[in-house]
């Protein structure tokens, strides 16, 4: 079985994530086939729209293959971590500026890269099981894959919220904070499908007329415009909203994740975003807690990391400058590469 199809069905260019096994977690190896698929595609005229979906009833994608980044960083190879990331992110932005449209069909666990292979497509389609997040800041990351993007532009400080705390967004909070565009129930899908595939047009999707129901993240903003307008992290780490993602992430990923999200609402261009994700995640190993916090969550699973800083209050200025940093190679060459941060 291979980890993608990629196929060609009618007007229709079909990328489906294939290792249900793994939640369709994303190797280097399906990041770079992506990648020369919609290059093909791209000057292709019998090719009028492209469909990423996911197979297996549990997972669009739950994220990037951790156990093989974590495997190359253990054998001294952070190089080819760094080359997963900027590769990834080149993808991202191929989605975000591709001159087609774009389907995602997001169902079941939708996390982290998965995230930003699905977010950014033209029209993202959600069903009842969807289930969207980004919980990087347990694992000593930062919400990445342009992602942070997405969270700077939902209303007032959601996306705080939502990078911070990693919860669990289903379809219509989904809709509500920005990560997809339309409902459609799950019985509905196949015939979605055909349809698009038979006409490569965006109106042969059929929209639930009911759509998902209300958002319960609406009624949270209030709260958090109030909290942020003043708020500092040892405020933060004592409010009931992040109690609970305070003790559990890490110190430096959630300062990390507030700067980050400050520097997006700046951006114009998924580039940008994506250029200062990577400044952070090409240093998570060598010099942050994503090695740890994978070591806690998925080698052996005791969950209790053991955090560089002891508590938010110990992570200083000068380490998120370190962390944001200029590079000498981005994953732009061309970008202009001052950020706003320290270089």
């Amino acid at each position: 079985m291979t980890d993608l199809v990629i196929q060609v069905q009618g007007r229709a260019g079909r990328i489906t994530l294939n290792r249900p096994k793994t939640l369709n977690a994303l190797t280097h190896a399906m990041i770079l086939q992506i990648d020369a698929a919609l290059r093909v595609w791209a000057d292709d005229p019998e090719i009028a729209i492209v469909v990423i979906d996911g197979s297996g009833p549990k997972a669009f994608c739950a994220g990037g293959d951790l156990l093989a980044l974590y495997t190359a960083a253990k054998r001294g190879d952070l190089q080819s971590c760094c080359d997963f990331w900027r590769d990834e992110y080149r993808l991202n932005a191929q989605i975000a500026g591709y001159r087609k449209p774009v389907f995602s069909l997001l169902h079941g666990l939708v996390m982290g890269g998965g995230v930003g292979l699905g977010c950014h497509a033209s029209c993202r389609i959600v069903d009842e099981t969807a289930q969207i997040a980004l919980p990087e800041c347990r694992i000593g990351l930062v919400p990445d894959a342009g992602t942070s993007l997405i969270l700077a532009a939902a209303p007032g400080f959601l996306g705080e919220y939502l990078g911070l705390t990693g919860t669990a967004m289903n379809a219509a909070d989904a809709i509500y904070a920005g990560f997809a565009d339309s409902f459609v129930p799950k019985d509905g899908w196949p015939e979605m499908l055909k349809n698009l595939c038979a006409t490569g047009l965006i109106d042969a999707v059929q929209i639930a007329q009911l759509g998902p129901g209300p958002s319960s993240l609406a009624g949270l903003l209030p709260a958090l415009d109030a909290l942020f307008g003043t708020a500092k992290t040892a405020r933060l780490q004592n409010d009931p909203l992040f109690e609970r993602a305070f003790a559990a992430s890490s110190p430096l990923s959630i300062c990390a994740t507030l700067r980050l999200l400050q520097l997006a609402r700046q951006f114009d261009r998924i580039e940008q975003a994506l250029e200062a994700e990577f400044r952070f995640t090409s240093r998570a190993f060598a010099n942050g807690d994503f090695a740890e916090g994978i070591r806690a969550l998925l080698i052996d699973k005791d969950n209790t990391p053991h955090w560089r800083h002891k508590g938010v209050a110990a992570v200083s200025d000068a380490d998120l400058d370190a962390v944001f940093a200029q590079l000498t190679h981005g994953v732009f060459p061309k970008i202009i590469t001052n950020l706003g941060v320290a270089s």
